[in-house]
This record gives structure tokens, C-alpha cells and sequence, in this order.
């Protein structure tokens, strides 16, 4: 599986303190907050044979709908969600991939961060009250077709800081931001993919 997928179809359970609401008050704050981000992140994914990867780069989102993941270490790689579909560009590969952004973000740590639907509606939220400092919330999917076991996220202050999440294959992900900037202008051309010449193109 490719990692934009990996990264869309964006853990490991923490140990948390007894604090009643803090994790759920604290996604719900920044739903209801967060207009657009723009955040550095580092990516460590282990899969079911314990192999490690590592992954950073600069995520970018304008909510409702629209966000950016571009990869710059340990190669360059994009995935533009404009609102309709889902572009991932492969540079190495000579490829671009796209498929409608509702399908490919049903049940995804994705659809969270983007806001378009109620949360509620597509997950169970579980409070994992404070650890760390900060403020934790499980996502529990109800989607028997997710591809996912369990979301995790982390705030501190109200600025998101982590998301860690575990497939049903025992791939488990977890994205550190940093750098993060909340309610900021982002040019509308971050949303836009322009397609290279001379790309393969698949759609799915």
C-alpha cells in the first residue's frame, strides 16, 4: 500500500489520568476553532513485521474540505484533497493517482482534521482524560468498512500535537506536529493540484 494511503487511510493506547472531558472537549474546541493550519510533521510507521519508516514534512488544511501533505524526507511526495478528489503525486514513480476525496476519506484520521462531516456521526469518542500535559481522545469508527481500528489524538492548550492511529492490518502510524499555526492565510493554490506532463495517471 502506498504511503498516501497509509497516511490518509489518515495507534498505539495511552496510559492516561483519570480527567473527565478534557480530550473530548479539547477536539471539539478545535472543530469549532480551527479555520485553517499549517503545521511541520514527523511521520514513524511500524507495520505487523515491525519494520520502521520515518517521514516528515508540512501539512496544510483550509476546513471545511481542503488540505495538503507534502512529503520532503525521505523523498518528495504530494497529496492535494481540493474539496472533490484526492490527488497524490509520485515523482519517483512518474505517477499521479486520484479518487473522489469522499470515498477515499470515509472513516480516516483525514476526515477528522478536515471537518466536513459531524464527528459524531462517524465515530465513537472515548475521553483519555490527561497525559503527558496534554488532552487525549480515542476515535472509534463505526464504519464497519474502516480500515481502521482506533484514532488517537492529542492536544495541548488546544493545539493539536499528535495523531496516532492502528489498521486492521497491524500497521500502526503516528504523525507528530510542531510548528503549528492555526487561523492563518494559505494561498488557494496550496488546494490546487496542477498535474505534471507526461505523468501516468490512474484513477481509482
Amino acid at each position: 500500500m502506498t504511503r498516501w494511503l497509509l497516511a490518509l487511510l489518515f495507534c498505539t493506547t495511552c496510559v492516561a489520568s483519570a480527567q473527565a472531558g478534557t480530550g473530548p472537549e479539547a477536539l471539539q474546541a478545535f472543530l469549532k476553532n480551527t479555520r485553517t493550519l499549517e503545521a511541520d510533521f514527523d511521520q514513524r510507521q511500524v507495520d505487523a513485521q515491525g519494520r520502521v519508516g520515518r517521514y516528515s514534512g508540512k501539512l496544510y488544511l483550509e476546513r471545511p474540505g481542503r488540505f495538503r501533505w507534502d512529503y520532503a524526507v525521505p523523498v518528495g511526495q504530494l497529496i492535494v484533497g481540493d474539496g472533490k478528489r484526492v490527488w497524490f503525486l509520485d515523482p519517483d514513480l512518474e505517477q499521479v493517482s486520484h479518487q473522489s476525496q469522499d470515498s477515499a476519506l470515509r472513516g480516516t484520521p483525514a476526515a477528522v482534521l478536515i471537518g466536513e462531516k459531524d464527528i459524531g456521526d462517524a465515530f465513537e469518542i472515548v475521553d483519555l482524560g490527561r497525559s503527558r500535559q496534554m488532552d487525549w481522545v480515542e476515535l472509534l469508527p463505526k464504519d464497519e468498512g474502516s480500515q481502521f481500528e482506533r484514532i488517537t489524538l492529542a492536544f495541548d492548550k488546544g493545539v493539536i500535537t499528535t495523531l496516532e492511529m492502528e489498521d486492521k492490518f497491524g500497521q500502526t502510524t503516528r504523525f507528530r506536529f510542531h510548528d503549528v499555526k492555526s487561523n492563518i492565510d494559505l494561498k488557494p493554490a496550496l488546494f490546487k493540484f496542477r498535474q505534471p506532463n507526461g505523468f501516468d495517471v490512474f484513477e481509482y
